[in-house]
C-alpha cells in the first residue's frame, strides 16, 4: 500500500488514531492530495482491526475535508487538506503560548526606552557587556528582596537570587535537590516544562490528583505514603494549565501536609503577581520552600527574570553554585532593566495593566463561551476548557487546528497516563480582543461540534 498509518503511541479510539495519523502525514507532506489511499478492507487487514473501524476512520476524515470518496473509484486525499491541515504548523490565531495580555496603557516601548536611555546616561552599556555575579549583585537582590516583601514577610537579600527565566531556575533547583532516579511529586497535570527538566535530571515525575483548588489534600497524603519522595513542584495559583487556584484553607492544610511529610516544596509561582489577595505557599512554610516568582507572565516573557526565594543563606550559596553551572549569569542588561521597574514603580503599573486587560479578556469569554464551559480565575491568562463529549483532546485540538486555532491539548500537562482531555487556550496571545473575540467563536463553534456528535451518539 502507498500510505499505512501510524498509530501507536496514539491516544483515542481506533478510528480517531487513523484519523489524526492521515492529518498527521498530511501537514508533514508524507502524502498528497489526490493520492490514493487503501481501501477499506486492506487497510482493516494491515492494521489487524475491522472493517468497520476503518469506514468510521474515513467518514470521520471525510467529514473534516481530509479525504473524498469517489463511488467506484475509491478514497483520495481532498485538494484542500494540504491548506487545512497546514495550520497543524501556523495557526492563523495561535493561543498555545501563554503571554501577559499587553494594553495600551502598559506603554512598554516607551518605558523600555526611557530605561536603556537611563542606563546609557548612568553607566553606559559597557558594564552590562561583561561577566557579572550568578544570582545576581548584592544591591539587585536587595531591590528584588524588597518588592517581594510584601509577599514574603521579613525577606532579605541574602535569601534571595536572580535567574534567567524560570525554566532555567527548575532546572538548577532539580540538580542541587534531587538526584537522578528520585521520585518527585506534581500536580496530575503540569508545566511541559517541568516535565522537560525532569527528564534532562532523570528524575521521576508522579502526577497528583487535583480538584478545582490544584491538588487534593487526600491524594497528597496518599502519593507520600506510596512513593516515599522528598521533593514536591506545584503551582498553587492560576494553575498551567487548569487555573485552579488554592484557597487560604486548602493553602494551610497542604502546608501543613508538606511540613508533617518533611517534604520539600519547590513553588513555581509566576501568576501570584497577577492576583493581589493570594499568599505563596512559602510564605507559611518557608523553612521548606523554594519560590519562583517569574515576570514573563505578568510582565513580559522577553525579560527572561526570575526572582528566587530560598529558605535559608546555606540554600542561597547551593543554589548560586547550580545556576552558575547550568546558565552562569543573568543577562546583565535584562536584570538591569527589571531591576530598575521594580524599583521606581513600572512593574507595579504595568502588572497593574495587565491584570485589567486580562480582567477584560475573561468578560469576553464569558460573552462568548457562556459561563460554566470553561475554567479560569479573575485575572488569568488562559483558561482550561474539557473536550466536549467523548472526544479526546488531541482529536478536538486538531478540530481546532483545521479550522485556524492553536491550542495546546492536555496530553502535553499529563503526568501518567490518565490525564483528563482538555485543551489550555491562552488568551494573552491574542494581538488584541478583537482577534480574541474570532478564535473564541471558532471555539464555543467547535465544542458545538462535539456536542452535536455526542447528543447523535457518533
Amino acid at each position: 500500500m502507498d500510505w499505512m498509518p501510524t498509530i501507536e503511541g496514539r491516544r483515542g479510539p481506533a478510528y480517531q488514531r487513523i484519523v489524526d495519523a492521515l492529518a498527521d502525514d498530511i501537514a508533514a507532506g508524507r502524502v498528497h492530495q489526490g493520492q490514493r489511499l487503501p481501501t477499506h478492507r486492506a487497510l482493516a487487514i494491515a492494521l489487524g482491526l475491522d472493517v468497520t473501524t476503518v469506514t468510521r476512520a474515513y467518514a470521520e476524515a471525510r467529514r473534516l475535508q481530509l479525504v473524498d470518496a469517489q463511488t467506484g473509484r475509491g478514497t483520495f486525499v481532498a485538494a484542500t487538506a494540504s491548506g487545512i491541515w497546514r495550520a497543524t504548523s501556523a495557526p492563523a490565531i495561535d493561543l498555545s503560548m501563554i503571554l501577559p495580555p499587553q494594553p495600551d496603557g502598559a506603554d512598554l516601548d516607551a518605558r523600555l526606552a526611557a530605561t536603556l536611555a537611563e542606563i546609557r546616561r548612568q553607566a553606559g552599556f559597557g558594564p552590562y557587556l561583561v561577566y557579572q555575579q550568578p544570582g545576581g549583585s548584592a544591591s539587585e537582590r536587595a531591590v528584588a528582596a524588597l518588592w517581594l516583601s510584601e509577599r514574603i514577610p521579613s525577606l532579605t537579600r541574602d535569601r534571595v537570587l536572580i535567574a534567567p527565566g524560570t525554566q532555567t531556575a527548575l532546572m538548577a533547583l532539580l540538580l542541587d535537590l534531587a538526584a537522578p532516579g528520585d521520585t518527585v511529586l506534581t500536580e496530575a497535570l503540569t508545566y511541559p516544562g517541568l516535565k522537560a527538566a525532569a527528564a534532562a535530571a532523570r528524575l521521576t515525575l508522579v502526577g497528583v490528583e487535583m480538584d478545582s483548588e490544584g491538588v487534593r489534600p487526600d491524594a497528597l497524603e496518599a502519593a507520600c505514603q506510596r512513593h516515599k519522595s522528598k521533593l514536591i513542584v506545584l503551582t498553587p495559583t492560576m494553575q498551567n494549565p487548569t487555573t485552579a487556584t488554592m484557597r487560604p484553607p486548602r493553602r494551610a492544610r497542604i502546608a501543613d501536609i508538606i511540613a508533617k511529610r518533611q517534604l520539600t516544596l519547590v513553588e513555581d509561582d509566576p501568576y501570584v503577581p497577577l492576583d493581589p489577595a493570594v499568599q505563596p505557599l512559602a510564605a507559611l512554610i518557608p523553612e521548606r520552600s523554594y519560590l519562583a516568582i517569574s515576570l514573563s507572565k505578568c510582565i513580559a516573557p522577553g525579560l527572561r527574570t526570575s526572582l528566587l526565594v530560598l529558605p535559608s543563606t546555606e540554600a542561597t550559596q547551593r543554589v548560586t553554585a547550580a545556576l552558575r553551572a547550568v546558565a552562569q549569569m543573568p543577562t546583565p542588561l535584562l536584570t538591569a532593566i527589571a531591576i530598575r521597574w521594580l524599583q521606581n514603580g513600572s512593574a507595579d503599573a504595568i502588572i497593574s495593566s495587565v491584570r485589567g486587560e486580562a480582567a477584560a479578556r475573561q468578560t469576553i469569554c464569558r460573552e462568548v463561551l457562556g459561563n460554566g464551559r470553561f475554567a479560569t480565575q479573575a485575572n488569568s491568562p488562559h483558561i482550561w476548557l474539557p473536550a466536549p463529549g467523548a472526544w479526546s483532546s488531541e482529536r478536538f485540538s486538531s478540530l481546532l487546528r483545521s479550522r485556524g486555532l492553536g491550542v495546546v491539548a492536555s496530553d502535553a500537562f499529563a503526568v501518567g497516563p490518565d490525564a483528563p482531555n482538555g485543551i489550555r487556550a491562552a488568551l494573552g496571545a491574542a494581538r488584541n480582543r478583537a482577534e480574541l473575540k474570532a478564535a473564541l467563536e471558532i471555539l464555543r463553534d467547535a465544542v458545538g461540534v462535539g456536542a452535536g456528535e455526542a447528543v447523535l451518539g457518533v
